[in-house]
């Protein structure tokens, strides 16, 4: 991939107007912000234009309000800390208000452009859509990345093209078909990919073995087959933390039973977790490499009961201090935090469909369209 245009590329900045993409999509309860991580993540950038002599906007999504105003989506609480942060920038509505957003439409990107002179991508999280405020400024408006969507590139980029051996990937969440893509690219370039979380029932059982009521997909046995049958070097769970039918997920109260089993579960069992043989196999695994990418927890880690095979990942990482380890955003960023790793972690990533899409592919809609600009 040639160079992304960056900060320092638009030169002399002074008075002139700058339309930052940013992504503050971030956690609210009731119109209170849990984390406000991803605002501070982008003031590097903001402040960079602001001290450079730009006047600054800033464009964001939040939720899914699906092309029309919803209150519980209004952005008033992230204007509030982000002026409190550094006061003196302009936040747009809610970017998802309007159809056009989504629906990529000319329209709207000439809206969104209109009295601006420079365009700033900075919204990693939301780079991997083919959205009107990610690809369609460039188009029209000298464009850069900001320092935010620069380091996402650089760090996934490396770990994917020339990574430190041994390379090992774990891959966890409740779907094979999710993340087809990024097993077919991980399995050329990892050293050693270990799967858990819900999509490693749909393995289990393309091997013959018994998953009783635990996740599975039936129409991805054949791909599961294939890929085991080829070689790649995937290591699965030997044994799990399962609960019986009585119990409920989320509500230990609810009473069930759960204990530990081997690689065979019986009918009337769900695997919710990881056991603690797989998570010590994993453990020792991690110890001994120098690159480690993670995107998925092991288990159902938001009901204490099914949270130490996600645990013993994320500790695993934290404590290998030889190797370059990464999380790809969502859950399993989420579980870091919860287990307070996060800051162990070498690079805790803003995005994860963008940051596993770019693992997969190399690049990104919104990357490809600051590129076709410079």
């Amino acid at each position: 991939m040639s160079q992304l245009p960056n900060l320092e590329d638009l030169g002399d900045i002074s008075g002139k107007r700058v339309l930052v993409r940013t992504d503050f999509n971030v956690p609210l309860d009731n119109g209170i912000i849990r984390d406000d991580l991803r605002i501070r993540e982008a003031i590097p950038t903001l402040k960079y234009l602001v001290d450079n002599g730009a006047e600054v906007t800033t464009c964001t999504h939040l939720g899914r309000p699906k092309g029309k105003f919803e209150e519980k989506y209004s952005l008033d609480p992230v204007r509030v800390r982000l002026n409190e942060i550094l006061p003196g920038i302009k936040l747009l509505d809610n970017l998802r208000f309007n159809p056009g957003e989504e629906s990529n439409d000319p329209r709207f990107i000439e809206q969104l452009v209109s009295g601006q002179d420079i365009y700033v991508n900075d919204a990693f999280g939301a780079s991997h859509r083919n959205h009107a405020s990610i690809t369609g400024p460039p188009q029209l408006l000298p464009s850069a990345a900001g320092r935010l969507l620069q380091n996402e590139v650089e760090i996934l980029l490396q770990i994917r093209n020339k990574p430190k051996r041994p390379f090992v990937a774990i891959l966890g969440g409740s779907k094979v078909s999710d993340k087809l893509g990024v097993i077919d690219a991980l399995i050329q370039v990892v050293d050693k990919l270990l799967i858990g979380g819900g999509m490693c029932f749909t393995f289990l059982k393309a091997q013959g073995q018994q998953i009783g009521s635990s996740l599975l997909e039936e129409g991805q046995i054949d791909y599961c087959k294939e890929l085991l049958a080829s070689g790649a070097p995937i290591v699965l769970p030997h044994d799990f933390t399962a609960m019986d039918s009585d119990g409920k997920i989320g509500d230990p109260a609810a009473g069930g039973i759960v204990r530990q089993m081997g690689n065979n579960i019986p009918d009337g069992w769900t695997g919710l977790d990881i056991g603690p043989g797989s998570a010590a196999v994993f453990g020792d695994i991690i110890q001994e490499s120098k690159t480690v990418l993670w995107n998925g927890p092991m288990g159902v880690f938001e009901d204490t009961r099914f949270s130490a095979g996600t645990k013993h990942v994320a500790q695993s990482m934290a404590e290998n201090k030889a190797s370059f380890t990464v999380i790809g955003g969502g859950d399993s960023a989420a579980a870091a935090k919860e287990f307070k790793f996060n800051t162990e972690i070498d690079h805790v990533s803003t995005g994860g469909g963008a940051s596993l899409e770019l693992i997969e592919k190399g690049t990104l809609p919104g990357i490809d369209a600051l590129l076709s600009n410079h």
